[in-house]
């Protein structure tokens, strides 16, 4: 299993647009294949900062199986233009 841990800065005005976009790309994400969970939450001191964690089978479920997926592009299309700046994707694996 390993980890994708996003932090994901939301153009200030829209976080309300993106939280409900987010639920609709859920269904997305959680459809495909290699997929365990995900969780995103809220940073408190910065409203606008979110940061998504999701569990995956493998490293390839997630860059291979998803991010070259038409699944993918309906994600990009639903999420992406919120971001400023794009947002950096990092993968951890337990120890």
């Amino acid at each position: 299993m390993i980890l994708e841990v996003t932090i994901l800065d939301v153009k200030p005005s829209l976080t309300a647009e993106f939280e409900v976009a987010f639920k609709t790309a859920s269904s997305i994400i959680s459809s495909m294949p290699g997929y365990i969970s995900h969780e995103l939450q809220r940073c408190i001191e910065n409203k606008n900062r979110y940061i998504l964690l999701v569990r995956w089978q493998s490293l390839e479920a997630h860059t291979m199986g998803f991010r070259q997926s038409p699944e993918y592009e309906k994600w990009s299309a639903l999420l992406h233009h919120f971001y400023d700046p794009f947002p950096i994707v990092e993968h951890y694996e337990v120890i």
